[in-house]
C-alpha cells in the first residue's frame, strides 16, 4: 500500500511529522513502502531522535561541568591570576586603535578588561563562570571603570560580525579543537576591517615546566597552527619565547609562551 498517513514521531511532545518528510529523508520518495519498510523507518528515526538527543545531553553535561569546574577554581577571595594584565597584552595594547570597543575573550576575574577599561576603551567581557564574572564586576567597580560583563561560554556568547576593533584572547587554552577552531572563526568575524586580535598561549613545550596551564596537548599552540589558523589576517608579530611569569598562583614561574598581534 502507499502510505499517507501521519506518522507519529517518538518526541517528548509525540509532534506529528509527515510520512512524505520521513519517506524523502530515508530515500523512499515515490516508492511503495510496505509495513516491514515502515517500521525499519520508524526505528531508523528513533534512533536518530536518540542520537540527537545524547548528543544534546552530553554538550549540556559537559558545559556544566567545565562552569563547576571554573567556579570551584575562582571561588576563593583571592585573584587566581593576580589583578594585573598579562605582560603581552601590556606590552602590545598600543596596537588596539585607541578609545575603540574591545572584546575580552574567557576573560576570568576581570584583570584584563579592567586594565583595557583604564585606557578609555570600551570594553565588552564574558565567561563561563559566575564566581568569575562576580569578581571581575567588583574589580571594575573598585577600579572606577565600566566593563560589559556577560555570563557566557564561547558558543553561547552573543557574537557580532564586524563589531569590535579588538579582541583579547590570552590563555584560552581551555579549548579543545574543535572548540578552537569555532571560537577563532568568530573571533576574526568578530572584529571590524582594521581591527586587531591580540593573543597568547602556551606551547607544547609548556609540558615541561608545568607553571601554567592544560596538560592536553592538543589545546597547546604552535607557529604553524596560528599562522594557519589566522592566515587570512595580516600578522604584525607572531614570536615564540620562553620567559618568567608572575600571574597570581595561576600562571608562576618558567613558562613557554607564543605571542600573536593581527590584524584584519
Amino acid at each position: 500500500m502507499i502510505m499517507k498517513a501521519v506518522f507519529r514521531a517518538p518526541t517528548k511532545r509525540s509532534a506529528q511529522l509527515p510520512i512524505r518528510y520521513l519517506l524523502n529523508r530515508f530515500g523512499c520518495e515515490g516508492r511503495r513502502v510496505d509495513r516491514v519498510q515502515r517500521l525499519s523507518i520508524y526505528s531508523s528515526s528513533n534512533a536518530i531522535f536518540l542520537r540527537t538527543l545524547d548528543q544534546s545531553v552530553t554538550a549540556s553535561s559537559a558545559l556544566s561541568d567545565a562552569a563547576a569546574h571554573w567556579n570551584t577554581r575562582f571561588a576563593g577571595d583571592d585573584f587566581l591570576f593576580g589583578t594585573e594584565p598579562n605582560h603581552w597584552l601590556r606590552n602590545h595594547v598600543n596596537a588596539f586603535p585607541r578609545g575603540g570597543r574591545v572584546l575580552c575573550v574567557a576573560d576570568g576575574e576581570g584583570r584584563n578588561s579592567v586594565f583595557l577599561a583604564k585606557l578609555g576603551f570600551v570594553v565588552d567581557a564574558f565567561d563561563i563562570s559566575s564566581a568569575a564574572i562576580t569578581k571581575a564586576r567588583r574589580l571594575a567597580a573598585t577600579s572606577d571603570v565600566t566593563v560589559t560583563y556577560q555570563l557566557a561560554d564561547c558558543d553561547s556568547f552573543s557574537w557580532k560580525p564586524g563589531s569590535y576593533d579588538g579582541v583579547a584572547a590570552i590563555f584560552v587554552q581551555f579549548a579543545d579543537p574543535a572548540l578552537r577552531s569555532r571560537m577563532f572563526a568568530r573571533i576574526v568575524e568578530s572584529l571590524k576591517p582594521g581591527g586587531v586580535l591580540i593573543l597568547q598561549g602556551y606551547t607544547p613545550k609548556q609540558l615541561e615546566y608545568r607553571t601554567g596551564g592544560p596538560s592536553n596537548i592538543d589545546h597547546l599552540y604552535t607557529e604553524a597552527m596560528l599562522r594557519n589558523a589566522f592566515a587570512q589576517l595580516t600578522n604584525l608579530e607572531l614570536k615564540v619565547y620562553e620567559s618568567e611569569i608572575t600571574e597570581g598562583t595561576g600562571h608562576c614561574g618558567r613558562s613557554a609562551l607564543i605571542g600573536l598581534v593581527t590584524r584584519r
